[in-house]
Formats: structure tokens, sequence, C-alpha cells
């Protein structure tokens, strides 16, 4: 193997050598959700529209074809089972670069591996991408290279919108499969099969069915995430000399179980998506408890006052002008003071934020200004204002007949502003709510002096 590959931090790269996946090398003490992971494309629960016969994915697998995968989806769908099986199914080597803590330097390194064991006439690598679109457009910039000359065989896997977070070329040489929800039929399936499997629980325990139901009903599509409470509740059930696991130890184990947050997995995602929608839907309540179960798990707080910086003009704006100046505000405190105080000042911003009035037209004027821009709409500067300070630039015209607003009546001016192309454009649409209802006011009459209509 390339000697560059022993230089990658072990937290960045892992992989596994001559053929095979993670599953292969599961070991007893594994998580039930690692343990279970499928080991063929039959095995794979939902998906039927990945796992159809003739299907790309079925034939690329099956066919031992050489194509990279972009796999879109919710969390537990599958999309990290479905890397492994192409590599144990096509025999190919297993590399995983960790999108959290590899930069260009680890990427590298890794298609150099790749590329070494290919030119020794080893075997091929699968290397697959977790969150891909946390990558920066230089690190996906450096994944090209081992795509276009298939050195590896990537497969990367994203739970945002590809056509927003991956690059258009990575995106354009990649096969994109969009991947569903898991119904309730379907995790109640990968409960059946981990209770009876060999791998799993191996018919040591029995579940009640209102148990079940509970499990099924929190895990909300996701088959890692039932697997891990089943988990937390066959464990509770053994601490208790019991081989059922009933209602009542299920919701036991649950809430245990459910307050594990991993920072850089699909719980920090959840929660700090639950915690932003609340506080933009106003509720006080569900927004405090979300900020509380961040901090206790440990979240970075710089990380939720950008979150509330952000907020304050995406989902407030100048409903209430203050909501800024407050959030950027808590993000200071948050560096000066640090934690655990800064919860009170976090706190503060939250509950302001959230009793404010809201108003998205900040976010819908600059998208709206911003479309314009990328459709083409550019236009020139009118002639009036240019830059009018270099010798010569009034024999050209420039700021020739521009009108000096401070001149002029309630000190706004009757002229174009904006190029020809977009001179009737209305970007900004104030609501009437909160003290955007006075700016709402301001600025239709003042728009109408500036546009003499």
């Amino acid at each position: 193997m390339n000697d560059s590959l022993f230089e990658i931090p072990e937290h960045a790269v892992t992989g596994v050598p001559g053929g095979g996946s993670l599953g292969a090398n599961t070991h007893a003490s594994a998580p039930l959700a690692v343990r279970m992971r499928p080991r063929t494309l039959d095995e794979l629960v939902g998906q039927s529209q990945l796992r159809s016969a003739g299907s790309p994915l079925r034939q690329l697998i099956e066919g031992d074809q050489s194509m990279s995968l972009l796999l879109w989806g919710p969390p537990g769908t599958g999309k990290t089972t479905i890397a492994s099986i192409v590599s144990q199914q096509t025999q190919r080597r297993f590399v995983e670069v960790s999108a959290v803590a590899a930069g260009v330097k680890e990427v590298r390194a890794a298609i150099d591996a790749a590329r070494s064991e290919l030119a020794r006439g080893g075997s091929e690598t699968v290397l697959f991408v977790d969150e891909v679109h946390r990558f920066t457009k230089a690190q996906q910039d450096a994944l090209l290279p081992g795509v276009e000359n298939r050195w590896v065989t990537l497969v990367a896997a994203t739970t945002e919108n590809p056509f927003f977070s991956v690059i258009s070329p990575l995106l354009s040489r990649s096969l994109l499969l969009r991947l569903e929800s898991l119904t309730d039929d379907d995790i109640v399936a990968v409960v059946e099969q981990a209770l009876v499997d060999e791998r799993g629980l191996d018919g040591a325990f029995e579940i009640d069915e209102d148990a079940q139901a509970h499990l099924v009903r929190l895990a909300g599509g996701d088959a890692r995430r039932v697997l891990t409470y089943l988990e937390a509740a066959a464990g509770a059930a053994r601490s208790q000399g019991s081989a059922t696991i009933d209602l009542g130890t299920a919701e036991t184990a649950v809430d245990q179980a459910a307050v594990r947050y991993d920072r850089q997995g699909d719980q920090h995602y959840d929660v700090i998506s639950a915690f932003i929608k609340s506080v933009r839907g106003s509720d006080v309540d569900a927004s405090l408890h979300y900020l509380a179960r961040m901090m206790e798990a440990g979240e970075d707080p710089r990380f939720i006052a950008r979150r509330l910086v952000i907020l304050a003009s995406e989902d407030v704006g100048l409903a209430d002008p203050t909501a800024l100046t407050t959030a950027v505000a808590a993000a200071q405190a948050v560096q000066l003071i640090g934690m655990p105080e800064a919860r009170l000042n976090l706190a503060q911003a939250t509950i302001a934020l959230a009793v404010a009035p809201k108003s998205n037209a900040v976010t819908t004027a600059i998208d709206a200004a911003t479309a314009d821009v990328r459709a083409g709409k550019i236009g020139n500067v009118p002639p009036h204002l240019r830059d009018a300070h270099y010798a010569g630039s009034k024999k050209i015209g420039h700021g020739a007949t521009y009108t000096y607003s401070h001149d002029e009546p309630f000190g706004i001016a009757e002229q174009q502003y904006a190029p020809d192309v977009i001179e009737d454009a209305a970007y900004y649409r104030p609501t009437a709510l909160g003290a955007e209802a006075a700016i709402k006011d301001r600025w239709e009459r003042v728009r109408k002096i500036i546009r003499g209509k």
C-alpha cells in the first residue's frame, strides 16, 4: 500500500484491505445496528426501486462494473449499507473517508493508495464518503481525478439535496440514487429480523406487540435508530432477568437511549433542525427544550449561537430590527464568557427570537435578486451612477445627470438606480408584521418617489 496512506490520521480514514466490507469484520460487541447491516442487496429492507431486477444498482453490483454512486436520502435508510454491499459483493477494498475529519490531503492520499493498489494488480477500491455535502468545494474537487480515471469506485452519501450541495462535475460523473424513508412495515421487518438473526439477538428475547409498536413509532423510518432502541430495550430486559421486552421496559430504555446525542451524526441534524423550526414557529417552550437538550449533550455553543444569528435575519428580519443585535450579542457573550454561564445568554436570545414577530422578507428579497443575477439579468449601470471622479469621466457622460439625494425634498430623488433590465423589479416585499409594518408603509412611499409612479 502507498506509504502516504499511513500518514492519514486514524480518525479520518478507515479501511478494510483485501476486499470485503466493514460488515465482514464486525465483532460480537459491535452495536446491534452494525451487526445487522445487510450483507447483500436482497437483505436490504425497503428501497424496492433500487433492488428491482435490472435496476442500475443491481447491474452495478452483479455486473461488477466500475461506476460511482451518489446516494441521497434520509438518515437510516441504507446509504452506508449500500456502500458496504458494493464492496463486499464485488470483492473490492472498502475505504471510508470521514467528511468531518479529512481534508484535501487525506482525500488525495486515499485516492493515491487506491491507484497504487491497482498498479500492483491488486483489487479495486470502494471509497465511501459519508455526508459528502460537508466537504468543501476543494475537498470535492480532490475526488474528481479518482472518479474520472476510475482509480476508485466512489460511493458518496448525503442527506441534503445534492443539486445544491455537491459540485456539478462530481454530480455529472456519478449515478444519483434517491433513497426513500422506510415505512413502518419496513421497520417492523428490521426489528423481527434482529430478534431472531444469529448476528442480532439470536432468539434470546421476545417483544410484546405494544412495545414493538412504541419502538417503531419513535424510530421515524430510521432503521439504525430502531435497532439502537431495540438493543437498549433488550439490555434493560436482561438486567431485569427477563426474556420479554414489554412496553414499560421499552419506554424506560428508549428514554435513556434517546438522550444520546452524536454531535457529528443524525441526532445533531435532527435536534438543531427541530430547534430552528421551533424558534421560527414561535414556540418558546419547545425551543428551550431543544436548546437544553443540545447543551446537556455537549453541543458546541458557538454552533448554536451561529444558527441563532442566521435565524435572526432569515426568519425575523425587520419585523424586529433588534433581533440580529440580540443574536450577535449572544454569540459574542459565548466567546467572551464560555459555558456554562453562556447558557443564559443563549437562552435569552432563544426566547427573544421565539417571541419576536416573524418575517422572511429579507430572505425572499435576496433570493429573488440572486435568481435574477444568475439568470443573466445584469445590465449596464446607468451612466449617471457611474464613477465620475477620474479625469475625463464627465466627457463620456459619467455622473452628468446624477441628482444628489440630499438636495431633494425628503432627501429622496426621483431617478433610475437599477439597470434597465430590472428597472421594475420588486425584490423586497415587506410584511405588515411587527416593526416591518412601518417599514412597509415608508418603503411604498419612497418607492413611488424614486420611480415617479
